[in-house]
């Protein structure tokens, strides 16, 4: 049994050690393990894939993507970063600039304001005009967008400080744009993902030592119960531990406890920058992402094959 049981390990759990980290690489590709099917099959793929919502704020958002490899994982991430198209100021047209500030660095600062105006309902380079951040519709956009709230996400951000007599009259050319042509364009403040942990007692830990095992870690993650007049320890919430490493300091519980992480279990972190709440950032990404593996697939299809 001893094994099939690190075998198991191996694929599966990626182990936090008090030097290093084991089994960080995939490996789990077809014939590398006697006994194992791991050839792609879609139905095995579509049981063992889940996404669990645990956290949705205004523009935060914390999912679990269950069952797919860090390759997918971190495709997502970078799409979410870098190619969901927002609207950002492009052009500057700088009338009267007298404040300190020169011309270049206040259109960079505006340029990295978030603008809030939807990007899937306008097309590349199409161009809204604001003043003070104030939408100016174009033609028909009025009757296109009648409910439309383009605007600033944020009314407190800080472009220049003027003095007497200092003054700033600009004229802005918004654009659709994605991450990877520039910053101001990226919808998230933050897009990141993390494996979720895996925290196993190798043995009863009790009294002192089981006091010193819940300082080690996160709060949260150790919960000391009394159970017949002992203290015990006990693993409470693993997913709570940012993996410190902590516990290996001490010479009485490094042996105690196995540190790692679920291999397939991907807890992601998306934060918006408002433009867009972050389930509909989610959702595009997962559409770009689709689109990707389509035209992939129409490539294939297009190769003569001999």
């Amino acid at each position: 049994m001893a094994a099939p049981r690190r075998t198991d390990e191996m694929r599966d759990r990626v182990v936090l050690g008090e030097f290093g980290v084991r089994n960080v690489h995939t490996t789990d590709f077809p014939g590398n393990y006697p006994g194992y099917e791991d050839a792609w099959d879609q139905r095995r793929f579509e049981e063992g894939f889940r996404v669990d919502l645990i956290r949705e704020e205004e523009a935060a958002l914390e999912f679990d993507m269950v069952g797919i490899d860090a390759a997918i994982a971190n495709a997502f991430r970078r799409i979410l970063l870098a190619e969901v198209p927002t609207m950002a100021v492009e052009k500057v047209f700088v009338y009267n600039n007298t404040s300190i500030v020169q011309d270049e660095i206040l259109a960079h600062r505006l340029g990295l304001i978030p603008i809030r105006a939807d990007a899937r309902l306008f097309e590349y380079r199409n161009q809204v005009y604001s003043k003070h951040m104030t939408w100016v519709p174009l033609g028909n956009q009025t009757d296109l967008f009648p409910d439309a709230d383009f605007r600033p996400v944020h009314d407190d951000i800080l472009i220049a400080l003027l003095r007497p007599g200092q003054e700033i009259d600009v004229l802005m050319h918004c654009v659709k744009g994605i991450g990877k042509d520039h910053a101001k364009f990226s919808p998230v403040a933050t897009a990141s993902y993390r494996l979720l942990p895996d925290i196993t007692l190798l043995q009863p830990i009790e009294d002192e030592a089981a006091e010193m095992l819940q300082k080690c870690f996160s709060p949260g993650v150790i919960e000391v119960q009394n159970i017949k007049g002992k203290k015990v320890a006990r693993v409470a919430n693993a997913r709570l531990d940012t993996f410190s490493r902590e516990v290996f300091r001490h010479e009485g519980l490094k042996s105690l406890v196995r540190l790692a992480r679920v291999r397939n279990h991907y807890i992601f972190s998306v934060e918006s920058t408002g433009i867009l709440p972050p389930d509909v950032l989610v959702s595009e990404a997962i559409k770009i992402l689709m689109g990707k593996c389509q035209r992939f697939l129409n490539e294939l299809d297009s190769v003569p094959m001999e």
